[in-house]
């Protein structure tokens, strides 16, 4: 593990090996011991997302780590992300309505998972890299959710376990979290963000815009790989 002012002992990191996760575990190595977890929920980019994890996980030194398959989500449906009969929607960053690719209770599965495997190891801590950014269209991104979860695992939980979920990402707009990487040198070149790409960034989808627009707003280059004609267009 490459050590930061690590403090704070054991804590358990969401990273899908997307940007926003990303950030968030190299706000966590700052102070904990982190142990990735990794959870494949049948999406279309599920490969890409977890070579982008192991990589993410080697360049941290990380000891402890975790990948669970939680495709019972892809077999529910409901969501473009996991069943492609639905069509992934071009971006609209504008939009009020929850956008087809969220994925239903999503991340209350994944933070069950997490809190189990958290009670085991004796952790305190739980991150996960929520933006509210996205909450127009994901509930499940909201503050409140996460307010409602701790709650949650405080009444489900043995009384000797005293986890919390820190979200530290979850007020800043996408090109404060790519500043935020950048100061702490976060490798944003393994990571990806595409819904429905797996070599080239598609440009289009919603996640491929927030990330692209954050970019641009940072002033910054995304090393990503995109169809060139999308490069600009967010």
């Amino acid at each position: 593990m490459k050590k930061g002012g690590m403090t704070g002992g054991l804590a358990v990191v969401l990273v899908s090996g997307g940007m926003d996760s990303l950030v968030t575990a190299a706000i966590a190595a700052q102070l904990y011991e982190p142990a990735f977890l990794h959870l494949n929920y049948g999406q279309r980019t599920a490969e890409k997302e977890l070579s982008c994890f192991r990589a993410i996980a080697e360049h941290y030194g990380v000891g402890r780590t975790l990948e669970v398959d939680v495709s019972h989500l892809s077999a529910i449906g409901g969501s473009s992300l996991t069943d492609r009969r639905i069509a992934v929607e071009k971006a609209d960053l504008s939009r009020k309505g929850v956008p087809t690719s969220y994925v239903p209770f999503r991340n209350a599965n994944f933070l069950s998972v997490a809190v189990s495997w958290a009670e085991v190891l004796g952790a305190k801590k739980i991150f996960i890299g929520a933006v509210e950014e996205d909450s127009s269209g994901y509930p499940d991104c909201r503050r409140e959710f996460y307010d409602a979860f701790n709650a949650a695992i405080r009444l489900g939980t043995k009384p000797d376990t005293h986890l919390e979920i820190l979200t530290p990402v979850i007020g800043m707009k996408k090109s404060d979290i790519v500043k935020a990487g950048a100061s702490l040198n976060a490798p944003f070149e393994l990571t990806w963000s595409c819904y429905q790409a797996n070599e080239i960034a598609c440009g289009e989808c919603d996640s491929c815009a927030l990330r692209l627009r954050g970019f641009r707003e940072a002033g910054m280059k995304d090393p990503l790989p995109y169809h060139s004609s999308q490069e600009t267009t967010w």
